[in-house]
This record gives C-alpha cells, structure tokens and sequence, in this order.
C-alpha cells in the first residue's frame, strides 16, 4: 500500500504545463484552496504550471482572492470553461479582457458531464440552453472573440432541436474532503456537500490523468467506514493536509454542526430579515410557495424566501432545495450559500440537476437583473461584468412554475414605509427593465410559447408573462403607476386588471401566510346562516392549484351543509381568486357535485372582468357572475 500523503507544494508539482484541470466547489464549501494557493505560489516564484486550461460548474470564490481567483495571473491559464463566473472576477477579467479563451455554459451541464467523461461518452444532448446565449444561434456561451472553438452544437434528434455539449478531456481534479486514509480513500463527514468530487475524480482518473485530494485530517490505512468513504483510493494520487485557514467549512463560517446535517439546530438558528425591499420581495415570492411542493431558492434575493417561509412556519409544508445537492430544511445565505440546515439529504450536484432538469420542480424563484418587454431575463452579462449563469438555465427551464425576484430599480434605491404604504425616497440609478436586455439568459418567448407560468416580482409592482410579454398585474400601495414604474421602464408592459399588493407586505410582523397557504382559514371563509337558508362563500384572495385543495373545499363545505337537512342559497365571493388552468376542470367538477347535492340558487361576484369571464367559461350549466356583492345579493333577495 503506497502511502499518498504529500505536501501541498509536491502536489502543485504534479500539475503541468497545459494540463485541463477541474476544481471541486460551490462559493466556498468544498473548494481546495490549498492546492489552489499552492499552485500559485509555484507559478508566482517559477512560472510554471503556465497555460492550464480550467473546467469548474459552480462558482468557487468569495468575490476578491480566494478560490479560483488565484489563478487569475495572465500565463497561468490559457482558456477557461465555467459556469458562475461572479465570484471569480480576476478570472473573469482575463476572459473579458481577450487576454484567455472563455466560455460560460450552464453549471448543470457541466456538472453532468463530469459524469459523462468518467463513463467514457462522447458528450450529452439537452433542451438546456435552447434560445438563450449558449445557443449557437446565439454566441455558443463564448466570452469573448477569442473563443471560437465551437463547447456546444445545434443538432435535431426525433424531429426536436437539442443542444450537444461535448465531454471535456480532463487531465487533473484538484478536489476536497475530510478526512483521508493512507491509501487516499476519502470521507466528507464535516463538508457540507458532497457536490461532484466522485465523478471528477472517475473522469480524471479514467483518462489516465492525477487526481489530487485537499484534506483536514488523516487516519491509518483502511480504517474509514466503508459507507462513509465519497472518493475510493483507488481515484486518488496524492492527498493534502490543508492548514485549516483554507480549509474553512464556507467562506463566512470555520465550521458548524449544523451544516453536516448531523445535528438539528433550535428553530430560529437564521434569524428573521429586517422589514426593507428585500424582505418585501421574498415575501411576495412566498405567496407563490406551493404547499407540498418542491422548490428551488437560487441565490441573491430568493435567499430571503428561506427566511420568510422559517417565519412564517411553512418549512414542514415544502421542500426548498439548492442546485448543489441539498434537499429540504432551511438553506443558508450570503458566502454560506449552498449550505443548509435540518435538511432531509444531501445528495450529488449532478443528481439534483438531473432531478431539475427532468421537470421536478414545482417552482423556482431565481435572481432578476435585467428585464425586457418580451420577458427575457439576463443574469450573466452585464458589459464588461461577467456573472455566468451558474445553474439559472438548468433551473429556469425546467421549473413547472417561476418567479424572477428584484428591486425595481438598482444603485442608490431608498424606500420609506409607513403604515403599509410604500413611498420611494431615492430611486435607483440604474432601470432594470430595459428594451433590450444585453444577453439572454432565460428566453421569454420560449417560456410563453410553452405555456410556463412565469411572475416578476418587485418591490413595488409584480408583473405576468403573457404571449404579448409582460403584464402589469399588482401595485404597491403608495406608488404611483405613471412616476414610480411606468417612468422607470424603458417600455410600457401590457397594462392589465391592476391589484393593490397584499398590505401584509409592507407591515412589521408575521403574515400568517401558513394559515392562508394551508387553507386553515377554511372554516371562517364557508360559513351558514341557519335562520335564512345561506351559505357565504369568501374565496377573495385565495388561490386554488391543486386536486388536494379543491378537496379541502368540497369537504368543508360538506361539513356545513351536510348536517342542516335542506338546500341552501349561496352568494360567493370571488374577488382576487386564483384558479390554476390545470386544475380547472377538476373545480368545476367539484362545484357541479356540490350544487347537485347541497345548493339552491347561486350567485356570485368579482370585481374583475377577467376572472368573470375565466369563471363563466370554466363553471358547468348558467353562472353569471356579478360584478359586486351588492348586484349578487340584489339577485338573491329578489329570487327570494
């Protein structure tokens, strides 16, 4: 048994001039920076390794001089295939300056292809990037005009438009675990992810080339758990033992228990947010949380959403997950973004992405930079800034349902709240919504001519995409359409039936939203009146997206009427109801049954034109609609 434990300047030796090397890495977690440092130490004293080309899928970096910012010296790499470039901006600057090859894939092909390569095939087809800038049609992911070797192809299979994206040819892993063996078998018991270190080594080591693992620890040969064992020995060539500066758990914390998912924390271990615009968005975002359903939190501005659903007491009804791997509980924010507490599994980036890229996301509320009037959303370019597009592709595609969270505006943007109203004190120097955005990293009109819902959610107003673009749906209260939006936009979106935004927003404290997602306020919403005959029905401002809500419905109306022995007259509230197009049918069955069984004369009211018609065409039999409640009780009282 050959003992593999060498020192991080002999394992920077190992790497050579022109290698293809691939790091281990998401922000902070997981990423091997003494290996990383070492590296540049050698070529900083002796010039070498000079000209390496670099593979990595998540962002390894914490925005100045850690991760994969020490390799941002001219000569060290000579192209770089990436991602999430937004943390590594010395990197990026290279790539933007012309001075190396680049280009900016989606961070979940390229974390499924470490896969691929291992296996030995020649590359994967995907729909994931179609009409967006990696799309050949559209630049092919390249940075800049250096980069003309074609790292995704256009091709037809089975009559449909796919992309291929060629496997790497790898030569060196530079990964990270916890503890090592002598043989190099390697755990991860105190990282917070596994991310794709087993399939990056398979790659590396299955092309002939030398896989080095950054450690904290070592143990006598074989004497890990076998179960416990992430990289086998027989991947690795060398192993490190880091000095523990570079070897923090995230780039904000040394270490917590609460990020091995070996220990729960208390409830509340990540605090409530402060009441401002960013709490405003995530909490609008969090009225869209599907109960039961599994959601992706990308990061920036969907981070809060995390905190608003803890808050709010939601955590136990949905599932939040992060594309590196982390499924449930609570993710964390800021440079420990990718970590989570109480979380149900952590499991391979390259599996998670399978999982996205297959449909099984319920929602996704992902970062909003830019926007235009067609509903395309850049959050990679932004003229000489490269941010990459990290896992926003992967995930804004597939999701069943999206929601863009942001500030109106940016740069200087100032709010005053008082008494739930919104007054702008300073706006922002910078429009988000423009008329063109600079790239497009989710294509609007692809997501509209496939029927994707898709929300924009601002501070201040909140936004639909509709075939003709976006459409303005709901204000803040205090903000002026013409001043506070219309003048900010360098378009005019599709002005529709405009709703004040909910006032629970703007307003210190807990929404209650559990209660209202949850339909626990079912029983004040149905009520009778036994001495007249008459059910009140409220359904104002509840949305119904599931056979299990319309179920709850039915059988609460079930439990009022069922026990009063005769039929009632019903007068229903239908102002600001939402009802899901898919689960239409299965509420107008509902209705029907009920009528059928419990109901004399209906009437029912709501204040948009829209919605009566919506109900009009999806309601069984006559079910005119009023306009007001007064109109629908008029009705009543005369048939009465």
């Amino acid at each position: 048994m050959r003992r593999k434990v060498v020192s991080a300047a002999d394992a920077a030796a190992l790497v050579k001039d022109g290698d293809t090397i691939t790091t281990s890495g998401f922000v902070g977690i997981g990423v091997p920076d003494e290996l990383l440092a070492a590296i540049e130490a050698r070529f900083l004293s002796q010039g070498h390794p000079r000209d390496l080309s670099l593979v990595f899928a998540a962002g390894q970096g914490d925005g100045k001089d850690r991760g994969l910012n020490r390799l941002g010296h001219d000569g060290l790499l000579k192209q770089v295939v990436g991602g999430h470039w937004g943390l590594i901006p010395k990197v990026a600057r290279l790539a933007v300056d012309g001075r190396i090859k680049g280009w900016n894939l989606p961070q979940g092909c390229i974390s499924q292809l470490y896969r691929d390569a291992a296996a030995g095939k020649p590359g994967m087809l995907s729909k994931v990037g179609l009409e967006t800038f990696v799309d050949p049609r559209q630049g092919g992911g390249a940075v800049n005009d250096l980069s003309t070797e074609p790292q995704v192809e256009l091709m037809e299979v089975g009559g449909e438009e796919v992309l291929y994206y060629p496997a790497p040819k790898l030569t060196v892993a530079l990964l990270r675990g916890t503890t090592a063996d002598e043989a190099g078998n390697v755990t991860m018991e105190r990282e917070a992810l596994l991310i794709d270190n087993l399939a990056q080594a398979m790659a590396v080591k299955n092309a002939g080339g030398v896989v080095i693992v950054q450690v904290e620890r070592l143990a006598r040969g074989r004497s890990l758990p076998a179960r416990e064992v992430h990289i086998p020995g027989i991947l690795v060539d060398a192993v490190v033992v880091a000095d523990p500066a570079n070897h923090m758990q995230t780039y904000k914390t040394s270490f917590s228990h609460a990020f091995t998912n070996r220990v729960r924390p208390p409830e509340g271990e990540i605090p409530a947010m402060e009441l401002g615009p960013r709490k405003i968005i995530a909490r609008r975002c969090a009225f869209e949380l599907p109960v039961n359903g599994v959601i992706n939190l990308g990061i920036g501005m969907p981070e809060g959403v995390a905190a608003v659903a803890a808050e709010e007491g939601l955590l136990n009804h949905v599932t939040l997950t992060a594309e590196p791997g982390v499924v449930g509980g609570q993710p964390a924010s800021g440079l420990d973004f990718g970590a989570a507490v109480d979380v149900d599994a952590v499991i391979p980036q390259n599996s998670q992405f399978d999982f996205y890229d297959g449909g099984g996301l319920d929602m996704a509320c992902l970062g909003l930079a830019q926007a235009d009037a067609a509903g395309n959303v850049n959050v990679s370019r932004f003229g000489p800034r490269l941010a990459g597009a990290g896992g926003f592709i992967n995930i804004s595609q597939n999701a069943k349902a999206l929601v863009f969270a942001g500030t109106f505006t940016a740069k200087g943007l100032h709010i005053h709240l008082s008494d739930g109203r919104m007054n702008i004190r300073d706006e922002g120097s910078a429009r988000k919504f423009m008329t063109e955005v600079e790239q497009v990293t989710f294509s609007g009109r692809r997501a509209a001519r496939l029927g994707q819902p898709v929300l924009y959610v601002t501070e201040r107003c909140v936004f639909e995409l509709s075939e003709n673009g976006l459409v303005l749906k709901e204000i803040a209260p205090g903000i002026d359409l013409e001043r506070d939006i219309l003048a900010q936009m360098a378009f005019r979106p599709v002005i529709g039936e405009v709703e004040e935004m909910d006032a629970r927003l703007f307003r210190e404290g807990p929404m209650d939203l559990r209660r209202e997602l949850l339909h626990l306020d079912l029983p004040e919403r149905i009520a009778l009146d036994a001495p007249s005959g008459r059910l009140f029905i409220n359904f104002e401002k509840m949305r119904i997206r599931t056979g299990e809500e319309v179920a709850q419905v039915r059988d609460q109306v079930e439990r009022v009427c069922g026990p009063f022995g005769r039929r009632v007259d019903v007068i229903v509230n239908y102002d600001g109801f939402h009802l899901d197009d898919d689960i239409s049918n299965d509420y107008a069955d509902m209705v029907a049954d009920l009528e059928s069984r419990f109901y004399g004369t209906v009437t029912r009211y709501s204040g948009s034109a829209f919605l009566r018609l919506k109900l009009g065409e999806t309601l069984k039999g006559p079910a005119h609609i009023y306009e007001t409640r007064e109109a629908a009780q008029s009705f009543l009282d005369g048939r009465g």
